[in-house]
């Protein structure tokens, strides 16, 4: 067998809206998440998001994270950066000093940035603290995809086809998801220099997200998500919601890759819910079931950043205060995995309410 890194998708899915939507509250979104093989760094989700009523000015968040601690923090609305790549096609999403590219569609993108971050820890995050000095941030990373893209609502057991609402069923997931979305897991080569100090290049492995549609994130109430390739090609990914305070079933997908063919559904059994704040150390294991028989795979949390409070004073921040005053408490990860004798590095993104949260 052979893998089809397209998943089936256009190579147009790929491509960024080339001119400003029609409908006001459209968004377009890349994100990556990115960490380091040894651990060293990690870049738990560098994204863009970029909203039709804000359309000249696009909303940029940029991550460093480190084991001791250090956590270089951009929330920012800067300037769009033109859509049209040099081959013609609206394939770069930018804003600011953050870029991100399309090369070759479902194969390889680029993300780049040369600006500045705010100096902060990860205790002081949790604590609420995002204040700090502004020092110079810039990587660039090279990104080879290496698993067909996961698209949302194709494999839970009560997925739809995806035409249908990007195979979401109609109860308000689809809004808080942002519409039609998918994710790819990627090797990748990048070069990080952060406030004078040495460049440090390296080779890891990590998510690319791509999201064009309407967001609502009103009733929101918290989600664990995970993803990984591992040596041998093989991997995982899932998002799941805890459950809910109406005794509703919850939104929960995922898949396993065995490293050749296609993605395999798989039901999550166990999550490692967002219940206390610690900058590292934190279990991260979980457990998934397919056909075959169910599979633990066990994680620790080697860094990570905390949004306890979202103060922050960007574009999409005050639309989603002033849509959910409380948002859930949000912490963007890597993990150090290991699956049946291998392992490798990944992202994990998690959230909860306050009030689930022993020390929040």
């Amino acid at each position: 067998m052979s893998i089809d890194l397209t998943g089936g998708l256009h190579p147009t899915r790929e491509h960024v809206f080339a001119e400003r939507p029609e409908n006001p509250e459209m968004r377009d979104s890349v994100s990556f998440w990115v960490v380091d093989d040894s651990g060293a760094v990690g870049l738990p989700r560098i994204g863009v998001e970029a909203v039709s009523s804000n359309w000249e000015d696009h909303d940029i968040q940029v991550n460093v994270t480190y084991p001791d601690g250090r956590i270089y923090r951009l929330r920012s609305t800067e300037p769009a950066v033109p859509p049209i790549g040099p081959e013609g096609k609206p394939t770069v999403l930018g804003s600011g000093g953050l870029a991100f590219r399309c090369v070759d569609e479902f194969d390889t993108w680029t993300m780049t940035y040369d600006g500045k971050a705010t100096a902060v820890t990860a205790q002081g995050l949790i604590d609420g603290d995002t204040d700090g000095p502004l020092v110079d941030v810039s990587f660039h990373v090279d990104a080879k995809m290496a698993v067909p893209p996961w698209i949302q609502g194709t494999m839970g057991k009560n997925a739809v086809p995806e035409s249908k609402n990007n195979g979401i069923e109609d109860d308000g997931i689809n809004a808080l998801m942002g519409g039609p979305r998918y994710e790819q897991l990627f090797l990748a080569t990048g070069r990080i220099a952060v406030d004078g100090e040495p460049a440090h290049e390296f080779t890891g492995r990590g998510l690319r997200i791509r999201r064009q549609g309407v967001r609502k994130l009103a009733g929101f109430w918290g989600h664990c998500w995970q993803s990984a390739v591992f040596p041998s090609g093989k991997a995982f990914g899932y998002i799941a919601y805890p459950p809910r305070d109406d005794g509703q079933e919850s939104y929960a997908e995922g898949y396993v890759f065995t490293g050749d063919g296609d993605l395999i559904p798989a039901e999550i059994v166990r999550a490692p819910w967002l219940t206390r704040l610690v900058p590292a150390g934190d279990d991260a294991s979980l457990e998934l079931r397919t056909a075959d028989g169910t599979i633990r795979i066990d994680g620790e949390v080697l860094f990570g950043a905390h949004d306890v409070h979202h103060k922050d004073k960007t574009f999409s921040t005050a639309a989603l205060k002033a849509e959910m005053p409380e948002f859930p408490v949000v912490h963007q990860a890597g993990v150090r995995y290991r699956w049946d004798g291998e392992e490798a590095v990944g992202m994990m993104e998690r959230s909860n309410p306050p009030s689930k949260i022993e020390n929040a």
